[in-house]
């Protein structure tokens, strides 16, 4: 028997959760799925943006920070444009990436030392 994995979901440490707002919502213009609260603060929360899905762990030594995941994405050329509007000192790279040029890249570091690499494949001509 086969196990077959539809989804997989990143789950990344956070250690101020004021700061992962500001950055997966306010910066990267993800929205809030849902969250568990404990003693009146949320601890651990569910973003996404489109098929892109993270959970956001504040809770302490449950998950070391500093990982990295890969989210495949249509529009990445937009969503460079649109981030780099914002006027923040964030300056993302869209690049090829080094394995392909025919797939394009742009990695984030949010504050905690997790990264993400938004990639788009590039449509070929016929």
């Amino acid at each position: 028997m086969f196990l077959h994995a539809y989804m997989v979901t990143p789950v990344f440490t956070i250690s101020d959760y004021a700061k992962a707002i500001d950055f997966y919502i306010n910066w990267l213009g993800f929205r809030i799925d849902w969250e568990e609260v404990r003693d009146k603060k949320p601890v651990y929360v569910q973003v996404s943006r489109r098929e892109v899905i993270l959970h956001l762990n504040a809770l302490p030594d449950d998950v070391p920070a500093g990982a990295k995941a890969r989210a495949e994405m249509q529009g990445l050329l937009a969503f460079h444009r649109q981030l780099l509007s914002k006027n923040l000192p964030l300056h993302p790279t869209l690049q090829p990436a080094y394995w392909s040029d025919r797939v394009l890249e742009m990695e984030v570091t949010d504050p905690f030392g997790n990264r993400i690499v938004f990639c788009e494949f590039a449509t070929l001509p016929a």
